[in-house]
């Protein structure tokens, strides 16, 4: 696992310069190295870490994830409302649509074998774009009207809204029926993840201000080490409670760092998050070239251009669907044109749920898994790329405030 984990660190980020170099995402060059280091090519990696990939790459989203909401003000994502609820779900339901309507005579697959389809391709991946969003909140661009604000909320529930779908369409691809229930999860999971974030995240600041009532410092470096053993288990709790009542784990660990800014001076929180910032440097690398790891190459050659179409024009459809969220905003052209770009990328959930209809036997397993594939080769670098190459000609810099 050392040797593994030597590879992943080593070559990750020389192949991230390399790119860097070349004026491309860093994001890049770490996939091509999980890809390249990973089963389906040089299968250089240790099955010891190949099997708790998905585990590493869940903590490096919630390192990202923390960080996010340290860096988030509630205040301004009250202003954006309506926008950032419908982000949420209208961009991914619209893609779905056009997998629907356009795969069967494209792809050559069932209505429902489209939807699942479309479910697997539906989420925005949140590792890609709440990195950048982050970034621009950072740097002050955009977030006069809140935009990276709304992106980042938008993708964070985003992934929640399509994973329930994923599953009630698969339940009725092995013929079973849609289960009411099913959608009526998807907000009682959403407040629920809110309110248990912000619950255990006012209880965290009592108690770091106890500590520090009763001359007990709790450093800086400390705080991070049990925020971070809570917000794992926050997402443990998610499993726990999985067929009970749905509670998003991700959605929890943003609201807990929320509560935490708010409830900590400015000085305390921005060096928190000063240091998750720094956590994800090594966490980037693991979670980019873990996602690669798991791209089996060989299945891009099976889906053909006819894939290659179905995923653009699947992207028009998601596009309209996020100009739609955007319509009667302050924002103007450039911004909108922003947003759709921002919710190009798919990368982490795809990798996560790609497989699943082939293990579960289902007739379309091989074409999903292939499209899913091109789809992360093709939108992961498109969107990141796209965002680092427009944020400074659409978005305004905010001045700096004293």
């Amino acid at each position: 696992m050392l040797t593994s984990l030597a590879l992943i660190f080593l070559v990750g980020l020389a192949m991230a310069a390399l790119c860097q170099r070349l004026n491309l995402p860093r994001i890049i060059g770490m996939l091509i190295t999980g890809i390249l280091l990973g089963p389906y090519v040089l299968n250089l990696l240790d099955e010891s870490i190949l099997s708790i990939s998905a585990d590493l790459r869940q903590m490096a989203l919630i390192i990202i994830l923390l960080k996010a909401g340290l860096s988030l003000n509630l205040s301004d994502l009250k202003k954006v409302g309506r926008p950032a609820v419908m982000m949420s779900c209208v961009p991914a339901s619209f893609e779905i649509l056009g997998f629907f309507l356009l795969a069967p005579s494209i792809l050559g697959v069932t209505r429902i074998e489209a939807a699942v389809m479309g479910a697997v391709l539906g989420a925005v991946s949140p590792a890609v774009v709440v990195p950048r969003m982050v970034q621009l909140m950072d740097n002050r661009y955009g977030t006069g009207k809140s935009i990276p604000q709304m992106i980042l909320a938008g993708a964070s529930c985003d992934d929640i809204y399509v994973i329930v779908l994923f599953s009630t369409f698969v339940n009725m691809a092995q013929g079973g029926h849609a289960n009411v229930m099913d959608f009526v999860n998807i907000p009682v999971s959403i407040l629920l993840g809110v309110l248990l974030g912000a619950a255990v995240g006012w209880l965290l600041s009592q108690f770091f201000e106890t500590a520090y009532a009763h001359q007990h410092y709790v450093r800086n470096s400390m705080k991070v080490i049990v925020v971070l053993g809570v917000s794992f288990l926050l997402m443990a709790v998610e499993t726990w409670l999985e067929g009970i009542v749905s509670v998003s784990g991700l959605l929890a660990v943003v609201s807990m760092a929320c509560v935490l800014k708010i409830r900590s001076t400015s000085f305390v929180s921005k060096r928190l998050s000063e240091k998750f910032g720094k956590l994800w440097l090594a966490a980037e690398v693991i979670l980019f070239v873990l996602v690669g790891a798991a791209v089996d190459i060989r299945y891009t050659l099976s889906a053909g251009p006819a894939a290659v179409l179905m995923i653009l024009l699947a992207l028009a459809f998601r596009s309209v669907g996020v100009a739609l969220c955007v319509t009667g905003t302050q924002l103007n052209r450039k911004e909108r044109l922003f947003c759709m770009i921002a919710y190009l990328p798919k990368a982490t959930v795809q990798a996560a749920i790609g497989s699943v209809p082939l293990a579960m036997g289902l007739p379309c397993g091989q074409i999903v898994l292939s499209v899913a594939v091109l789809a992360i080769l093709i939108t992961a670098p498109l969107g990141a790329l796209g965002m680092d190459l427009t944020y400074k000609k659409c978005l305004t810099q905010e001045p700096q405030t004293t």
